[in-house]
């Protein structure tokens, strides 16, 4: 586990902030008609334009800068001539490069009008209950909590809204690499696994399905997609650990 100074932190922090502009501005330019490789064309713009670079570029052999995920799929989904459509649940996850250490960050998006009937209203509520998962979750990461504590607030309020958190994807700790130590589950139990100490970074991540949370591979050899073919939404901060509450860099 790397602990990270207050002065790396705040490097992090630059860092999180030039992330949370670009999905910003990516997040505008979503609309129905656009092929899903422009986004990834304009987030490698936005991050060099900011003198960064993108995490995930060559990553474990992923070419592009940005996952986009839709509908079933999970996370990690391969930007393409894939052209998006009203009503789609669209994920978009990226990670920065600045000055030595990574960000990650996510969001869910609801493609057009939010006019549409049930389906569109249960895809809010994913959405919707996905974020709040995220900032309870954020919310546990406190100084002498553990790492159980923040998987059971989310799989919590999660399993009380009729939604699962996927079990074979999770989060985890980031800085000079994307990966590192620990692992940090989406589930659990309160008070069990590693302390929190100061100067831990963190990714949280609530992966949430509608249906079961088994995952299989999606068909363009990089995303994760639900088994049973339901919705799944995705939210994500960078947290730093400190003796005065949790930090989100990515904001």
């Amino acid at each position: 586990m790397n602990l990270k100074t207050k002065e790396e932190i705040q490097i992090m922090r630059e860092g999180g902030k030039i992330l949370k502009d670009v999905l910003d501005q990516l997040q505008t330019a979503v609309t129905p008609g656009l092929q899903t490789k422009e986004l990834d064309k304009l987030a490698r713009e936005l991050i060099s334009s900011n003198g960064a670079e993108p995490s995930f570029l060559n990553y474990n052999g992923f070419p592009a800068a940005l996952c986009v995920s839709i509908n079933e799929e999970i996370v990690h989904g391969l930007p393409s001539s894939r052209v998006l459509k009203d009503g789609d649940l669209l994920k978009l996850d990226l990670g920065v490069f600045y000055k030595g250490f990574h960000t990650d960050s996510a969001r869910s998006v609801l493609i057009g009008s939010p006019a549409g009937g049930s389906n569109n209203r249960k895809k809010l509520e994913l959405i919707s209950v996905t974020e709040e998962a995220l900032l309870l979750g954020i919310e546990a990461a406190q100084v002498g909590n553990t790492l159980g504590d923040i998987g059971c607030a989310i799989q919590e309020y999660v399993e009380e809204h009729g939604f699962n958190v996927v079990r074979d994807l999770v989060g985890h700790g980031i800085g000079k690499k994307v990966h590192e130590e620990p692992e940090v589950l989406n589930y659990g139990r309160s008070g069990t696994g590693p302390k929190l100490i100061a100067g831990m970074v963190i990714a949280i991540e609530p992966l949430v399905v509608e249906g079961k949370w088994q995952i299989t591979d999606g068909s363009d050899g990089f995303a994760y997609v639900t088994k049973d073919g339901k919705l799944a939404a995705h939210a994500e901060h960078t947290v730093a650990i400190s003796k005065d509450g949790p930090i989100v860099l990515t904001t």
